[in-house]
């Protein structure tokens, strides 16, 4: 059992005025889940389809089995008989008056138990042993706990346990998972089990079943190991999902229950009383007063931004100040203690080897208060006037505010241009690996079970385990798994081609439209709008709901990010289906939609649900980690879904868009924040400096720009032509002489041609021939000479070479106008 079923719930609503006097009451606590899990109570009358059979003898067992299986064969009805004897002989050896107790004292209730196939010494008595207790729990003879149940494999058990019950409400339970569109045979099944499996394992009929007891059930498996397609890696899976949003369905359960097992988890939004007591405020005066505050800030403001107040206020402010000066009554804090607090809060909170980044935060939310006191006190001095006081907050602890609220947008502006090179690769990435894994499972799907098969040059064996040979009969068929030969790796073409479009149609619709990621999980099929222009163009548009300034804006879709909808759609729609209606949970806000028709949802398991903004996180991160295996630009860099927004914000303003209609398309009240998000790169100054050259150019007079006589332009390309020696050019100004006397080695306007660097290399031996014959000779000013010489050349050789490492821009040959 999970801790959380015995916590407990208490909600204070004290509103008095009296801050001054009154103890503390009892903080409010909160509970991990909705409905609480406990197993179902014992009826008084529990079921017992063929009568109170707990001491019935064996030969009665074989007589009951014998009559329910009156119409299989003999060798069948031996094989039960042999099972039966088999099963409770064994039992009857353990001391119990009951064969419940005897089942018990036999030790296969324990969690760790083994299966009841140990006591047979071949195959077929261990199935017939297993296939005699299938019945024993059918019977209600024996009531085994969920790790009893589970470790014995029964072959199709919530069949032939409904049909020993004779429960009508268990008939329809069964008649409404098979008619119910939504879920495919494999998890018809598992709803079935599911049910089945509790109503054995807590001896209850269906009419006992509560979300209580369901939970209980979901939890246990999970606790257990035990749910359906979890493994060790997979915590967070629950078993019954499918059986509760029938029975939700069906109306078995009351209005009001979760919607489904996981809903249960999801708390809702915290009352103000409940924000300020998840933190020890001892002082019931103050405690009142910051309740007030923020039950008078709550209508100006959402619940994140609440409960963001309520934490600096409550825990980094008022916790911290009571912990420091036990005795402080008021607001009125002296130089030594407000001195301690800024000490205190410049680290987090039970760790002090964490430096706290963003202090000013703090800072701002309690200077913020005590103006606020300050204000209401003029129009309601009865309630805020004892409580004015002076703001403790320096200016000076403010001073470094915007120095570091520019070095935020310096790392942001960093961080876009070192992504937006990476961007094409990782749409590459996404895209290829769709269309990979998109062909291949269309190959393999007319590929025969266990068949060997080629696509794009690799070798791939489609599974034929014998579930994939029992689902061959099901309408959906099995599910598409194939072996690659050359890795010996499994892969499941279904679930990797789900997963690979999701990549897909996310990375296309934030970059193509630059919504944030909680806007994204919020588009419906009523996003889709279309809008007729006067010249009769049709525009589709897509409506983003209000996210975080609560402003619903509408963006024109470009053929990219229609293209992407548009799939989304399709996939939703597939078969003729309309998009399934959904309640979606807002992590932030705490609360639940109304059932809409969202477009990024999707199945997984039994139960269909809203893709969450964490989900996409790590959905990035996986991407980012593959390519850089191959590529190592991505070793240190990630994308998160923000980073496409400022990279759609730099594209459409570097662009040429006005920076207010980037605004409007960005949902920004401040024409400042979308500027802080578009990062200016080096070309785009250059061609703004650029155009401002053009446009100062065309101000001035037009008899400055005389036209180019002939004479003229003919001494201008002399000039150039006298300016080509052997190792490159003369970079002298025009119109003026050679001043060196064409010593072009040691001239410095001489700029050496790099296809040129082979007779450098000459001159170099030649020059180095002619020092040795110096010193021979005693020649010492030639050797002062040549030494000389040999510096600049090799000065000369060094520029050539970095030269010719750096790629050449074509500046065209200047020509006369006209």
């Amino acid at each position: 059992m999970v801790k959380a079923s015995t916590v407990e719930t208490y909600t204070i609503r004290d509103r008095r005025r009296n801050y001054r006097g009154g103890e503390r009451q009892d903080v409010t606590r909160f509970v991990s889940t909705v409905v609480k899990p406990a197993p179902a109570p014992r009826p008084e009358n529990p079921p017992a389809p063929s009568g109170d059979l707990s001491r019935a003898t064996v030969p009665d067992l074989i007589d009951i089995a014998a009559e329910i299986l009156r119409d299989a064969s003999e060798g069948v009805r031996e094989k039960r008989r042999a099972g039966i004897r088999t099963l409770f002989d064994h039992l009857a050896t353990h001391p119990g008056e009951t064969w419940q107790e005897r089942w018990e004292a036999a030790g296969f209730n324990a969690e760790g138990a083994p299966p009841v196939s140990i006591l047979a010494s071949t195959r077929s008595q261990a199935s017939s042993a297993t296939s005699a207790l299938k019945m024993a729990f059918g019977l209600r003879i024996i009531q085994p706990s969920l790790s009893g149940f589970r470790v014995n494999r029964f072959s199709g058990y919530a069949e032939p346990f409904r049909l020993l019950q004779e429960d009508p409400a268990l008939d329809e339970f069964f008649k409404v998972v098979d008619a119910h569109t939504r879920l495919n045979s494999v998890h018809k099944h598992r709803a079935k089990f599911d049910i089945t499996c509790a109503l054995t394992t807590q001896g209850i009929a269906l009419e006992h079943v509560t979300p209580s007891a369901l939970l209980h059930y979901s939890l246990e498996n999970k606790r257990l190991g035990l749910t359906h397609g979890a493994c060790n890696k997979d915590k967070t899976r629950f078993a019954a999902r499918a059986a509760w949003e029938v029975l939700l369905e069906m109306g078995h359960f009351t209005q009001g229950t979760p919607r489904t097992v996981r809903s249960c988890f999801q708390q809702g939004q915290h009352s103000v009383e409940g924000l300020v007591d998840r933190y020890k405020i001892e002082n019931a005066a103050v405690r009142q007063l910051l309740i007030d505050y923020l039950a008078r800030r709550k209508a100006d403001t959402d619940y994140t931004t609440l409960d963001g107040l309520a934490r600096h206020l409550a825990a980094n402010f008022w916790e911290v100040i009571e912990r420091i000066a036990p005795g402080q009554k008021d607001l009125r804090l002296s130089p030594e203690i407000y001195e301690q607090w800024l000490a205190e809060i410049q680290f987090w909170r039970g760790d002090r080897s964490k430096i706290r980044q963003d202090r000013a935060s703090i800072l701002l939310s309690v200077r913020g208060f005590y103006i606020d006191l300050q204000s209401w006190s003029v129009t309601e001095p009865e309630q805020w006037a004892q409580w004015v006081v002076p703001c403790p907050i320096r200016p000076r602890d403010l001073k470094g505010f915007r120095q570091r609220r520019r070095e935020i947008h310096r790392r942001m502006a960093d961080r876009t241009r070192i992504r937006q090179p990476l961007l094409p690769v990782l749409v590459q990435h996404v895209e290829s690996r769709h269309e990979h894994f998109a062909g291949l499972r269309e190959v393999a799907r007319s590929t025969p079970l266990g068949a060997q098969f080629t696509y794009r040059g690799r070798h791939y064996r489609r599974s034929n385990s014998p579930e994939d040979r029992r689902r061959i009969k099901t309408p959906e068929g099995p599910t598409i798994r194939v072996m690659d030969e050359e890795t010996g790796k499994m892969v499941h073409l279904d679930r990797a081609e789900e997963m690979a479009f999701w990549d897909w149609t996310v990375i296309e619709v934030l970059r193509h439209s630059g919504i944030r990621i909680e806007e994204l999980t919020e588009l419906t099929h009523l996003s889709i709008r279309q809008y007729q222009r006067p010249n009769g163009e049709i525009i589709a548009l897509l409506v983003v709901a209000p996210s975080k300034n609560e402003r619903e804006r509408v963006i024109p879709m470009s053929p990219e990010l229609f293209h992407a909808i548009a799939q989304v759609v399709r996939r939703q729609t597939k078969h003729g289906r309309p998009i399934p209606l959904l309640s979606r949970y807002d992590p932030q806000e705490r609360t639940w939609s109304e059932p809409m028709p969202f477009l990024f949802q999707r199945q997984i398991g039994t139960v269909h649900s809203v893709l969450a903004p964490n989900t996409v996180v790590r959905m990035l991160a996986r991407r980012c980690e593959e390519i850089a295996q191959t590529n190592k630009a991505f070793e240190d860099a990630t994308f998160t879904p923000h980073d496409f927004r400022r990279l759609f914000a730099t594209e459409v303003v570097n662009g040429g868009l006005p920076v207010h209609i980037g605004a409007a398309l960005l949902g920004h009240l401040n024409l400042q924040t979308t500027q802080g998000y578009v990062a200016v790169f080096a070309e785009d100054i250059v061609g703004h400096y650029q155009k401002f050259l053009d446009h100062r150019r065309s101000q001035r007079p037009e008899d400055e720009y005389t036209d180019i006589t002939p004479k003229e332009w003919a001494e201008f390309e002399e000039h150039f032509d006298k300016r080509k020696v052997e190792l490159g050019n003369c970079a002298r100004p025009y119109g003026t002489p050679c001043q060196h006397e064409h010593a072009c080695i040691r001239c410095p306007m001489l700029q050496i041609n790099p296809k040129m660097l082979p007779r450098l290399d000459e001159l170099e031996k030649d020059l180095v021939m002619r020092r040795k014959r110096a010193e021979e000779e005693q020649w010492l000013g030639e050797i002062e000479g040549i030494d000389l010489t040999l510096t600049f050349l090799r000065t000369k050789q060094a520029d050539a070479i970095r030269s010719r490492r750096r790629t050449t821009v074509d500046l065209e040959f200047p020509r006369p106008r006209g």
